[in-house]
């Protein structure tokens, strides 16, 4: 029985003396932590608990020409509580007043706002939500509740402010302004001019704020102040014109729907400055819709199709190989050239025309004879005539992602015996619309070749930061007896070649059809399902021209039309017509070189009809359709048209001087 006493207590006295050492230790890591590790832990335990977080400043706004806001970054707020920062007395002396507050700004009842907020003290929520996505106003006006206009320490006032880029215009040339939009990896981008200038000056300068951990990844700051006030970006004056930029937009939207296009595109140039006034990019969406898809104006490289027939005609005019009355056998529609079959789109061809003929009537077999006869051994002559234009290189705009034009060389994968001829006639090479449109507008601008322009200036309130001015890349593309020719043509065209069913008396236009095969490399499938790009590029009035514009339409329906002057060339002349109607191009019209007194008069009559008649129906009889229609939409008073017909009016559905309802139809017969 002792023996078996004396083994408990030494058992007992074991167990008391390893606690006793590991009470030791522990004291020992204690006074370790506490006085030699102290100062890290505690660096350790703030920072896991308090750090800096970034505040974006408010992205600088953008602006139309007129001072019209195009883009902005609205300010929105989330309004919430630490529900147990403030102290008991202050609490209840304040709950009820501001339960009261929020029941009026809510619509809800007083006693709703005095149980959630007490709830969350007793739950001891340190980041009660209040209001979400508030306007500033509305922020304000939350800040002086009673308690919340104690601040974050007496009344646990927590605020935390967010921005949202709008565009007040709409869709409107949102994809050239620009827009956010996400890369593979979930970062975000920016399109257009927002990111073409977003870094430098739109983006402004980030802030610090100091906050603090407070469970379940919640933080909030530790003080009612920013440690780092954010700067805000500086604000981009554009060059567009929102008169202009609705009329493309709207012109475009109609035809792409008319003729059920995959996408298409238009561009509207100051001639003398390069100013871009207006640019629309609409592509379908699966429900077949149009918006603002991609920038195709800018970006996408494509076969121009007719509209090059222009600078093959120049090379070989600057060039003196011909003349524009040299005579070219286009022969009766078709032609060899090097085992492959030239056509042209008139049925039995034209026979022998002079090479300016050719142009006009957009004859391929006449551009690529041009082109094939006198470069076909001496290629580099021709190509030589592009570089000088700068046709092989970007233009360099300002907005990201411009495509790369290809103008291919001997010794190329594209090069071949039939590769000079085909070039002649706008394939087997590439470019963007803005690129060709740069082309047309030098030759609008007496051989300037100057670079495209979306920018005029950047400011700080009224402070220019810096100014864009125009920048010239070729001082004079050929010889002013060229430039004459060029224009002649270009004029005639209109007149009595393919774009004839554009003509118009009130008003002149010059410029160039294009229809391209696209899809093409498989024939067979090519013949069951033929794609177009249809095309139309010039400028306007023809003599002294005060605008450049491109029109690309891609993959019109074949069932509706596909040809440049049926798709495209509709939207060039609803444009011009248009602009000379809304902000009428007074001062050029005397340079119209028909019959300037009878144009003169006609155009007078049909300005001072449009300006007379906002809610009364003018007379239109007698008018070209295109004309009495574009009068109509430029009512003051929304009116829907209908036309009967093509040519001129001889009937309409509502009387002269009748008062006109908003949405009213008004029938038009022309024949």
């Amino acid at each position: 029985m002792a023996t078996t006493e004396t083994n408990i207590l030494n058992r007992l006295y074991f167990v008391a003396g390893c606690m006793f050492v590991f009470a030791m230790a522990v004291v020992f890591k204690l006074c370790t932590i506490q006085f030699v590790q102290g100062d890290k832990y505690r660096d350790l335990a703030e920072k896991r608990t308090v750090k800096d977080f970034e505040i974006e400043p408010n992205r600088g706004n953008v602006y139309s020409a007129d001072g019209s806001l195009l883009a902005t970054s609205i300010p929105k707020y989330d309004i919430r509580i630490d529900a147990i920062q403030p102290k008991n007395k202050v609490f209840e002396a304040h709950i009820n007043a501001l339960a009261d507050s929020l029941g009026k700004y809510r619509g809800k009842p007083k006693s709703y706002y005095v149980n959630v907020i007490r709830k969350a003290r007793k739950n001891k929520n340190r980041y009660f939500l209040l209001a979400r996505n508030i306007s500033y106003s509305d922020y304000v006006r939350l800040r002086n509740f009673p308690l919340l206009n104690l601040g974050a320490i007496k009344g646990g006032l927590i605020v935390e402010q967010n921005t949202r880029r709008e565009h007040p215009m709409g869709g409107i040339a949102s994809r050239s302004i620009g827009y956010e939009r996400f890369d593979e990896d979930g970062n975000v981008t920016r399109a257009g001019i927002d990111g073409a200038f977003g870094e430098d000056y739109l983006r402004g300068q980030k802030g610090k704020r100091l906050k603090q951990k407070i469970g379940n990844g919640q933080w909030k700051p530790i003080a009612d102040y920013n440690q780092i006030e954010p700067q805000d970006g500086y604000d981009v004056y554009t060059t567009i014109d929102v008169n202009i930029q609705d009329i493309a937009h709207h012109s475009l939207l109609g035809q792409l729907e008319e003729y059920e296009a995959e996408h298409g595109c238009v561009v509207v140039m100051d001639v003398k400055t390069g100013e871009i006034k207006a640019i629309s990019n609409l592509g379908r969406n699966k429900a077949g819709k149009y918006y603002e898809r991609l920038n195709y104006a800018v970006g996408e490289s494509h076969e121009p199709g007719s509209t090059f027939k222009v600078m093959a005609m120049m090379a070989a005019l600057e060039d003196k190989v011909i003349d524009t009355s040299t005579i070219i056998d286009t022969k009766k529609g078709t032609k060899y050239f090097y085992g492959r079959t030239i056509s042209d789109s008139h049925r039995g061809g034209y026979g022998k025309i002079s090479a300016a003929r050719t142009l006009e009537v957009s004859s391929n077999i006449g551009l690529a004879t041009i082109v094939d006869d006198h470069y076909s051994d001496n290629p580099e002559k021709f190509l030589k005539r592009l570089k000088q234009w700068k046709l092989n290189k970007p233009l360099g705009v300002s907005i990201v992602g411009e495509g790369i034009p290809d103008i291919p060389e001997p010794g190329a994968s594209n090069w071949s015996r039939n590769a000079l001829p085909s070039m002649a006639y706008g394939y087997n090479l590439t470019m963007t619309p803005l690129q060709t449109l740069a082309f047309y507008n030098a030759i609008a601008n007496k051989g300037e070749l100057i670079k495209p322009r979306f920018i005029k200036a950047v400011k700080s309130f009224d402070k220019d930061i810096e100014v864009f001015n125009k920048e010239v890349l070729v001082e004079k593309i050929c010889s002013d007896k060229v430039l004459a020719e060029m224009r002649d043509m270009l004029k005639n065209i209109i007149i009595r070649g393919t774009g004839e069913r554009m003509y118009s008396e009130v008003f002149s236009m010059a410029g160039k059809t294009g229809t391209a095969r696209t899809d093409y490399a498989n024939a067979e499938e090519w013949n069951k399902d033929r794609k177009y790009i249809s095309s139309f590029a010039g400028y306007f009035p023809a003599d002294q021209p005060k605008y450049s514009c491109i029109v690309v339409i891609h993959k019109p329906s074949t069932k509706v039309g596909y040809y440049g002057a049926d798709v495209s060339g509709p939207v060039f002349k609803r444009i011009a017509q248009k602009i000379y109607t809304d902000t009428p191009i007074i001062d050029e019209v005397d340079s119209l070189n028909f019959n300037n007194n009878v144009v003169n008069k006609e155009f007078e009559n049909f300005y001072t009809m449009s300006r007379k008649y906002k809610t009364l129906m003018p007379s239109v009889i007698g008018m070209p359709a295109m004309d009495a229609i574009a009068l109509l939409e430029n009512l003051q008073i929304d009116v829907k048209v209908k036309l009967n017909g093509s040519g001129i009016i001889k009937k309409q559905s509502i009387n002269k001087l009748q008062k006109l309802q908003p949405n009213q139809t008004i029938v038009l017969d022309a024949s």
